[in-house]
């Protein structure tokens, strides 16, 4: 008789909220981030930083210990809002993270700021087969973050296909602006149409719209499945990733192809007080790295969050 071993496989998404290095790319927009700038970007702020989301990433594994379950440092974790490659060095080798041997992937977009997606990812639950940048076109031919794409094996040896969003923003206001939100739908969903029909595929990002948008509703009616529509806060029922204007909304997702469904336990924000702070009025709110122009020594605008599946391994 076939025997079965269950494990738990736990994915994150997070937006790291401006992760650039202190030096002035000459090509791209990131003077804000320097030591020059208004914000005096420097490299001890910068490491501080970086310290700041391994710790973020970490405490992710600490969800579901109070049920009487092993915390599962996150296999996979897919980031917006990081520079560059130097950034992704520093995260994964001068951090804590060190210790748990994340291999990572980042994009090359044209964006003018010099913003990118990327990917870590635990090499012993996930082995690399292909990466690619995947280019997108806008309506109003603004560069853009381009979509990371990656295909490896899990340990049940199953093929896993992530694709790493960052939609276009609301500049402009939502209404003007969808249309370059809609492009970046459109280009997923041509994608998951190129795969197998039984692909197992996860799409995560942030996608500046809210469950129920027309860009994501786009993705629903290619077959795709929110998983963090309904979800809150593990701590405190949080009820957004994203605190803006006074409420709580998630401009967060993540998506699943109908092959991962029957794996999927549960997705969660992670609002752990650490990660918090409370603001004017005396609302728990995500503690940044900047109020204003004032340091913060935070984290990011952004919460994570904290997807797991059941990996069944013969």
């Amino acid at each position: 008789m076939l025997t079965l071993f269950l494990i738990i496989f736990t994915f994150v998404e997070l937006n790291c909220e401006n992760l650039f290095d202190t030096q002035k790319d000459s090509v791209k927009h990131d003077e804000e981030y320097t030591e020059q700038s208004l914000r005096h970007w420097t490299k001890r702020r910068y490491y501080e930083k970086l310290h700041n989301i391994g710790r973020e990433i970490i405490s992710c594994a600490e969800l579901h210990t109070s049920n009487n379950q092993e915390g599962h440092i996150p296999d996979m974790v897919a980031l917006c809002e990081v520079e560059n490659d130097s950034v992704m060095k520093h995260l994964t080798r001068s951090t804590m993270l060190w210790s748990y041997h994340y291999e990572y992937l980042i994009t090359h977009s044209p964006d003018t700021r010099g913003i990118n997606t990327a990917l870590l990812y635990n090499p012993l639950s996930f082995k690399l087969l292909e990466s690619k940048d995947i280019r997108v076109s806008l309506p109003d031919n603004r560069p853009t973050r381009d979509i990371l794409y990656a295909k490896g094996l899990i340990v049940s040896l199953d093929t896993l296909h992530v694709f790493v969003v960052h939609s276009p923003s609301r500049r402009g206001g939502e209404r003007a602006s969808r249309k370059n939100r809609m492009a970046v739908a459109e280009r997923v969903s041509e994608l998951i149409d190129s795969l197998p029909p039984k692909a197992r595929i996860i799409v995560a990002g942030d996608f500046n719209d809210y469950s129920g948008d027309g860009p994501l509703r786009h993705l629903a009616e290619h077959g795709l499945t929110e998983i963090s529509k309904d979800a809150v806060g593990y701590y405190n029922q949080t009820k957004g990733t994203y605190f803006y204007n006074g409420s709580w909304n998630s401009l967060d997702h993540i998506f699943l192809s109908p092959t991962l469904l029957p794996s999927f336990i549960s997705c969660d924000i992670n609002d752990h007080c650490s990660l918090m702070e409370l603001d004017q009025r005396g609302t728990a709110v995500p503690k940044r790295s900047y109020r204003g122009i004032k340091y913060n020594n935070g984290f990011s605008d952004h919460l994570p969050l904290v997807a797991r599946f059941n990996i069944n391994i013969p």
